[in-house]
């Protein structure tokens, strides 16, 4: 199964997949996927209607409670940025509003950066509350993954001293292009992830390379808060980051940047300047 949010006949329209096609959820009294599992505390009884046709695919979640995202957390990473590995989680918020669907623009701003960045990222969807779980029990409380682009602007990091400002501009988080039910993702720590800037490879790498397990993430960050049904994890990068490329090299307007997870599909979304007003 796989769920998602689709533009048809000038109208969202919540929908999943059973292998049918798209089909639209009847009664969905949401207005995306995060509000649903709001809503069902995290297992919807989903009544599915005609097929969805002629559609184009937003993002599932538009505005999740919470968007936590994990640094360093690729061995692979760690080595091409000569980092130090951490002896735990590196945690950082992005928030809600940096959220675009997945063939939507990135918009960079010239005056605000000239360092943007691409990270192709294995994202995971909270099913049910989370709240000092072990990591046995942790994927008991994962609805589903999708794929992430944790857009960001380098030069705003070592300024900042932190990373959410820069990680959280508009637009500088893609996610989709759906959620995949997390029964259909067995081993979510062995799965290709690759990301590509106008059809160049730029990274090819595995889950596999996490440092910090999905299960250890999930039940490290209850330990100090609830994970509700809609919050979202962003799980790191692998290597081949533009800004650890030599020479660095960084987002342009016209790019391309492609990132997919094995199984997930894939998100593609185009550089652009802002629009004039």
């Amino acid at each position: 199964m796989r769920m998602g949010r689709l533009r048809a006949a000038d109208q969202w329209v919540l929908a999943a997949d059973d292998g049918g096609g798209w089909r639209a959820i009847i009664g969905a009294k949401a207005t995306d996927i995060s509000d649903l599992l709001r809503l069902h505390d995290g297992a919807p009884a989903l009544e599915l209607g005609d097929i969805v046709c002629s559609a184009t695919l937003g993002s599932p979640i538009t505005r999740p409670g919470k968007i936590i995202a994990i640094g360093l957390n690729y061995l692979d990473h760690i080595r091409e940025t000569g980092a130090t590995r951490p002896d735990r989680p590196v945690v950082f918020a992005k928030f809600s509003s940096s959220v675009i669907g997945p063939y939507d623009d990135i918009v960079i701003e010239p005056d605000l950066t000239s360092q943007g960045d691409y990270e192709a990222e294995l994202a995971v969807v909270i099913g049910r509350p989370a709240r000092r779980v072990s990591e046995a029990n942790a994927l008991q409380h994962v609805f589903g993954y999708l794929v992430a682009n944790d857009v960001s602007a380098r030069d705003w990091q070592k300024p900042d001293g932190q990373l959410s400002r820069s990680k959280s501009m508009d637009t500088f988080c893609p996610l989709g292009p759906w959620i995949t039910a997390a029964d259909q993702v067995p081993n979510p720590s062995a799965l290709a992830i690759r990301s590509w800037v106008n059809g160049e490879s730029r990274q090819d790498s595995s889950t596999a390379e996490m440092v910090f397990s999905i299960s250890q993430l999930i039940s490290f960050l209850s330990q100090t808060m609830t994970l509700e049904p809609g919050d979202v994890i962003l799980t790191g990068t692998p290597h081949g980051v533009g800004f650890a490329r030599n020479p660095p090299v960084f987002l342009a307007e016209g790019d391309v940047v492609r990132c997919e997870v094995e199984g997930l599909g894939y998100i593609e979304n185009k550089v652009a300047r802002p629009k004039a007003s």
